[in-house]
């Protein structure tokens, strides 16, 4: 009897652990995940070139491997949408009757076609000799108002280099140009009043870019219409100035495959459970890095008023500054969505904190921005030390920099600690509405 009462014992004991072992963040998808996002093949996984694109077709596959569905309405788990990239096609410039050579002008611009005289209402600003042409950076490239930028010739060397730096075409979210516009010319300052004629011609193009969600429809009929986010962003910088060992690609594995990772390693984990009651959607966003565009549309195609949270996870490959089995919250004070998360873990070692880099305005610097405005509670969990985080935007920022242990650990807690969440058992309060 007593064999067979223990043969009992270790019998439930396996299958509490099987089943344990079953809804477990799986750590080998952790790392697989994580490999694969940042690795060399992907270029860095920048908006709008081939890696990136590469990227999310590689978590489509994931979250059709996983048994997600795409979005309510949606036929793919690719979220596609435009944006729109200028090209300057032609530029004259005349100053004072005189010509500017091809070489020696530049224009920033996103309107159709530029047509000025000195009889416009032109800002004419002369950088002189030893002027420092980054003091100057709003006027060259965000102005106020129209802005003819004078170099003098001994800024030759500053005008080409940042010519280099700023003549690709770069995306932005709408097809709205820009109402204001920059030419920048090498030439002395006239002794008297400049008269120049400026023309200038552009076409403008959309991109295609997508993000990648996916969609578990919520099991409970009292709340499957209540939507909980969890969601990272799986851009990144791409290829970049070259390290001394001669590395240019910013393989960004901690910014933000980490936080991707989560996400699929998320998606399996509540799939496996099949016990949501909520209706939970997985995002990986794109074009974080030039502007938020993805999130800024994803926000779009949704009600706020059925959102009832948003774990946006950035960057979690490298423990705390509170150490091991620790991460932050941005946000903390705004709603209760932190202390909600903490209940959850008691009895655990893990310990959630608020953002300690306050200055930093890390809040709405990530892509739970855009509905943290609109009300709903959406923050970002970190782990990055990000004043004194040396690998940062580098080409240094490696798998191999990361601790995968702690960062599945991280994303674990985070499992855990979204359950009541989930369940239903747990709204967090609304984030205070923007003033105007």
């Amino acid at each position: 009897m007593r064999a067979f009462l223990l043969a009992s014992a270790l019998g439930a004991s396996t299958l509490l652990a099987q089943a344990q072992t079953k809804t477990a963040v799986s750590e080998a998808t952790v790392r697989r995940v994580l490999t694969t996002l940042a690795a060399d093949d992907m270029q860095g996984r920048p908006t709008d070139q081939a890696g990136n694109l590469k990227a999310a077709e590689f978590l489509a596959g994931e979250f059709k491997r996983i048994g997600l569905q795409p979005l309510p309405g949606a036929t793919s788990f690719m979220q596609e949408f435009p944006a729109y990239t200028t090209s300057l096609t032609s530029l004259t410039v005349t100053l004072n009757g005189a010509p500017i050579p091809t070489g020696q002008a530049f224009a920033v611009t996103t309107q159709p076609q530029l047509s000025w005289t000195a009889a416009d209402s032109v800002r004419v600003l002369v950088l002189g000799p030893g002027e420092k042409p980054q003091a100057h950076y709003r006027e060259l490239l965000r102005p106020e108002k129209n802005t003819l930028v004078l170099f003098d010739p001994a800024q030759a060397a500053a005008f080409q280099a940042l010519v280099k730096q700023f003549k690709q075409p770069r995306l932005r979210a709408t097809q709205a140009p820009s109402p204001t516009s920059s030419v920048w010319v090498v030439a002395p300052a006239p002794a008297g009043k400049s008269a120049f004629r400026v023309a200038a011609t552009t076409t403008t193009a959309p991109v295609p870019l997508r993000n990648v969600a996916g969609y578990l429809p919520g099991r409970d009929p009292a709340h499957r219409a209540e939507e909980v986010i969890f969601s990272g962003h799986y851009d990144h910088l791409g290829i970049i100035k070259p390290s001394a060992e001669g590395d240019s690609i910013a393989n960004g594995a901690d910014d933000d495959a980490s936080g991707t990772t989560a996400v699929v390693a998320l998606a399996e984990y509540f799939k496996k459970r099949h016990d949501n009651a909520r209706a939970l959607i997985f995002v990986a966003f794109t074009a974080e890095e030039i502007g938020g565009f993805g999130s800024q549309y994803f926000s779009r195609q949704l009600d706020p008023s059925q959102l009832v949270a948003m774990f946006n996870i950035e960057m979690i490959g490298k423990p705390a500054k509170f150490g091991p089995k620790t991460a932050f919250i941005t946000g903390y004070e705004r709603s209760d969505f932190g202390p909600l998360l903490q209940a959850n873990l008691k009895g655990t070692e893990f310990k959630f904190e608020p953002d300690p880099y306050p200055e930093q305005n890390l809040f709405y610097r990530s892509d739970n921005a855009t509905l943290a405005k609109l009300g709903v509670p959406a923050h970002t969990i970190s782990t990055d030390q990000i004043p004194d985080d040396k690998l940062y935007h580098s080409v240094d920022d490696e798998v191999s920099s990361l601790d995968v242990k702690n960062m599945t650990d991280v994303i674990s807690a985070i499992a855990r600690s979204a359950s009541g969440i989930v369940a239903g058992r747990q709204t967090p309060t609304r984030v205070a509405l923007e003033k105007p």
